[in-house]
């Protein structure tokens, strides 16, 4: 058994949590927040077979997609309160998923 630990946009997070229960997969979500962007992020857990592994990534590949925005630079973490920082505008790359597979030793459901 694996569990997968996918962290998407928040705009990506409701359509893909839809595909994954329509494909009869059970879905844990969390709200969370990045740290670049510090922007809100949807981070998805999901218990699968092994077998089911690359069906997972397949829904979640199909719905996340990266894609350009333009955003506001951010201060440097730990930068002095009060310092002059003028914000610019920046191109970044958000959306698509960021995907970490675990090899479960025991699942229990009590």
């Amino acid at each position: 058994m694996k569990l997968v630990i996918a962290i998407v946009q928040d705009e990506d997070g409701s359509r893909l949590i839809s595909a994954l229960m329509n494909e009869g997969f059970g879905v844990t979500k969390l709200a969370t927040t990045g740290g670049f962007l510090r922007a809100g992020n949807t981070t998805l857990l999901i218990g699968v077979e092994n077998e089911k592994l690359e069906a997972v990534l397949g829904i979640i590949e199909r719905v996340c997609k990266a894609r350009k925005q333009m955003t506001a630079s951010q201060p440097p973490i730990g930068s002095m309160s009060g310092s002059a920082f003028t914000p610019y505008p920046i191109e970044v790359t958000i959306g698509g998923a960021t995907i970490f597979v675990l090899t479960v030793d025991q699942f229990l459901k009590v």
